[in-house]
């Protein structure tokens, strides 16, 4: 820990001095907007770091029980940018057999030491009638209201864990700010990019994290959900050789501009360009890997450790669905979580989103796609269309999230056609 915390105190130091005296991305000359930017972020930025190292410190000072607790067959939730894996995140988080980090435990306080700080907190501003709580759910919706259409985030809303990799460096969100920055794009491509040496390291420190987490949450099963993480999909099938994997996938054509469109506005913020050329060309090669690796992960696994959901699933009948993969992962449906997925069935058909996106913004063609992902189009639920979505393929103009009309199919191309729930007897998706 100590070694890992070194080498991300040097990383920093250079990523700040980079921040302020060099391009962003390679070819956009550096602003004076991106300077300012910086001069408050990065003062903010290695406040909340120091303070997650000094919660790890006092961990291991205070709560060392935390080294003693055991990981069992977690489920984790992984797939591609933009394919519903927050939806399915925040249906399974619903499940009161799992538990799973909430967004401020993923910001604010990876460690022990932390959780139970904000708790005592938590308790003190309930006795004197909770004006700290109003004033956080006003900052809420200053803060995340944006984000809705994109990606729906409150402070107790279940998120991604990759958040709890801030300290390591290691967030993929680091590219907005630092587009530049090597290690992450080398953690884009983690199986393949990455030293075993450097992945153990990063698998020890990801491991301690969940651990913590669970010490906190005791008696539960752990879920765990990051888009983020299908290029880390081998080693954590071989880090938690129990664990189940439940994969989101969606065509390349709607998955690609709808991912470049979520961050133009995160770009622009840290003074990049928004259709910076550099990240659009660096961004499109590791969505690329995402569905190789994806499609290794499946090769590897059983089908009773493996089950991969399209688009058509999510958006028509995903109680259907979920039912069947917990039948296949031997995981139990008690009557609560049964009513939520009936309900969820019928919410899903009525779901529309806002976010829009064109293609041709982004300087791509359908054939472009098509050629730089031939490898990804070889994984099966991918050759048989049950990823199939509501946007024809090379669809032009400006299109929302798609959405399949309640009760049909969608896809349009021969490819694309609808696939029926995953039946629990049912060969790996």
């Amino acid at each position: 820990m100590f070694a890992l915390f070194l080498i991300s105190a040097k990383r920093f130091a250079g990523l700040a001095w980079g921040a302020l005296t060099r391009s962003p991305d390679g070819a956009a000359p550096l602003c004076a907007r991106r300077v300012l930017v910086m001069l408050g972020f990065l003062p903010v930025f290695t406040f909340g770091q120091a303070l997650h190292w000094l919660g790890f410190l006092l961990d291991d000072l205070l709560f060392r029980g935390w080294r003693k607790v055991r990981i069992d067959a977690p489920l984790f939730v992984l797939g591609v940018p933009r394919s519903g894996t927050t939806r399915l995140h925040q249906v399974l988080a619903r499940d009161r057999q799992f538990t799973t980090f909430r967004t401020w435990e993923c910001l604010f306080a990876p460690s022990v030491t932390q959780r139970l700080f904000f708790r005592a907190v938590g308790r003190l501003d309930a006795a004197i009638g909770r004006p700290g709580t109003r004033l956080l759910r006003w900052l809420e919706r200053q803060i995340f209201g944006g984000l809705d259409d994109i990606h729906p985030m409150g402070l107790e809303t279940p998120e991604e864990d990759y958040f709890a990799l801030m300290p390591v460096l290691s967030c993929f969100i680091l590219a907005l700010p630092f587009p530049g920055f090597e290690h992450i794009w080398r953690f884009g491509r983690f199986d393949a990019a990455l030293s075993e040496r450097e992945r153990r390291r990063l698998l020890d420190f990801y491991e301690s994290c969940l651990k913590r987490h669970l010490y906190a949450h005791g008696g539960k099963r752990l879920l765990s959900k990051n888009a983020a993480f299908a290029p880390l999909a081998l080693s954590l099938a071989e880090r938690f050789p129990d664990a189940r994997f439940i994969v989101a996938l969606r065509d390349p054509l709607e998955t690609v501009p709808s991912q470049l469109s979520s961050i133009g506005d995160g770009l622009a913020f840290f003074g990049v360009p928004a259709d910076s050329a550099p990240v659009r060309e660096r961004l499109i090669a590791q969505l690329s890997f995402y569905y190789e690796n994806l499609e290794r992960l499946q090769q590897r696994l059983p089908a009773e450790r493996h089950a991969v959901i399209g688009m058509a699933e999510l958006r028509g009948h995903l109680g259907a669905t979920l039912s069947a993969i917990y039948a296949r992962f031997g995981l139990a449906v008690d009557a609560d979580f049964a009513a939520v997925l009936t309900v969820e069935d019928r919410q899903s058909r009525q779901y529309r989103s806002a976010h829009r996106y064109d293609l041709a913004q982004f300087g791509l063609t359908p054939e472009m796609i098509a050629e730089r992902f031939a490898a990804a189009y070889r994984h099966p639920a991918l050759a048989d269309g049950r990823v199939a979505d509501a946007a024809p393929p090379g669809a032009g103009g400006n299109v929302a999230e798609p959405e399949p009309e309640p009760g049909r199919g969608s896809g349009t191309a021969e490819r694309h056609r609808h696939a029926a729930p995953i039946e629990p007897n049912s060969e790996a998706a």
